[in-house]
């Protein structure tokens, strides 16, 4: 049997996958960390089960839990990822306040900006290039920075800690706790400049955000901010890079978007489905029995929404082991579904759109630095991370 969750290969990930959902979309196993987990690999039960009231988010465990000091947890942990309603209701409604579309589309311009400047950077370039070092994770990163509100003097500061928290597992508790503790400590003066003269960004709205006399106390909004720059911006690497690797492995696919660019909303969402940035979901836990595909899943079992053999789920999607951004409806579960929906998927699509776009267009040659190499990928039960593509511009 295939290990998908810890496989660095691509294409071996996903057919580990296919291995384990020809099995029975509903299935029990073992983790590579010694959990027993129920895994749900179908469309349907992935659907099903994360809009099922008795399926919750099971109690997290952040990193290094034997080290990190009570007040760090306290100042990282109460958002909505990890939490149930009514909690979960109240901290979504607040941060929705927020976190409007209408601040969202105000971005396109500076992000379009942004990735012209990246580019810029590229074009005198005629080596081989990791596209992820230089292209993939800046943008998101100073996109994601910028619309919170952090100052310019301190992106670099907050780039390298946030390097350090997502993988926290790869780096000695000491510098988790380090990096953890010098975040926090920053985004604390920045909600105290912000409180004192607001300005038009997320951090200023999320200290504003009201509902009826309720608010976000300061834990809430470290741990959202916390959030954002830890984990907000991963998913959009993700989604970009996976994204042109892809259609580098598809010229047809690529040379129908260039010539039929109307097609570069949908074609993100078939790139979403048939490559996405996470390969599961954080776990799950019934508090109540459920019956589900012929097989009883008992209260207390802990739950794996394996999101990428559902996006190629055969009973949803024909063909789903083939690339089409043609397809009319690309549906996939790439953000969730449920009251845990990505809140920043539309950021997320937008940054994919742009990024695709002004790439491609610069660089219509782009090619792969050695298409004999799948590329790695990050070893882990969450993502589905490309962790350099070397590519000739």
């Amino acid at each position: 049997m295939r290990q998908p969750f810890t496989e660095t290969s691509g294409i071996a990930r996903h057919w580990g996958f296919e291995d384990l959902a020809a099995n029975g979309p509903v299935q029990r196993l073992t983790l590579f960390t010694g959990v027993p987990v129920c895994l749900i690999t179908g469309y349907a039960e992935t659907r099903e089960l994360l809009a099922h009231p008795d399926v919750v988010r099971s109690p997290l465990e952040g990193p290094h839990r034997d080290t990190v000091l009570d007040d760090l947890i306290a100042r990282t942990e109460q958002h909505m990822l990890g939490a149930n309603p009514p909690d979960h209701t109240r901290l979504r409604k607040l941060v929705t306040a927020a976190f409007t579309r209408r601040r969202i589309d105000a971005m396109e311009p500076r992000i379009r900006e942004i990735a012209t400047d990246l580019l810029d950077q590229l074009s005198a370039t005629t080596q081989p290039v990791d596209l992820v070092d230089a292209y993939s994770y800046p943008l998101p990163i100073t996109v994601i920075c910028e619309l919170i509100g952090i100052p310019a003097i301190r992106r670099d500061d907050f780039r390298r800690w946030s390097s350090v928290i997502v993988n926290a597992a790869a780096h000695p508790a000491d510098e988790y706790v380090e990096a953890t503790t010098l975040m926090l400590d920053c985004v604390h003066d920045l909600i105290v400049d912000k409180q004192q003269s607001p300005s038009d960004d997320l951090l200023s709205g999320l200290i504003q955000a009201r509902d009826g006399g309720d608010r976000l106390s300061e834990d809430e909004l470290t741990s959202m901010v916390f959030l954002l720059l830890a984990a907000g911006h991963e998913t959009t690497v993700s989604l970009i890079t996976n994204g042109v690797h892809a259609l580098l492995r598809h010229p047809e696919q690529l040379e129908l978007l260039k010539a039929e660019p109307e097609r570069l909303p949908a074609a993100v969402e078939e790139l979403l489905r048939y490559d996405g940035p996470l390969q599961a979901a954080i776990p799950y836990v019934t508090q109540a029995p459920i019956d589900i595909a012929g097989q009883r899943i008992a209260a207390g079992e802990v739950i794996v929404f394996a999101l990428l053999p559902a996006n190629r789920d055969i009973r949803k999607v024909e063909r789903p082991d083939e690339l089409d951004i043609t397809r009319d409806d690309a549906t996939h579960l790439a953000f969730g579904h449920g009251i845990h929906h990505c809140l920043g998927a539309p950021l997320a699509r937008l940054e994919g759109r742009i990024a695709l776009e002004l790439l491609f267009d610069r660089f219509p040659n782009l090619h792969l630095a050695d298409p004999t190499q799948d590329p790695p990928r990050t070893p882990s039960l969450l993502m589905n991370a490309i962790r350099e593509l070397p590519v000739h511009l």
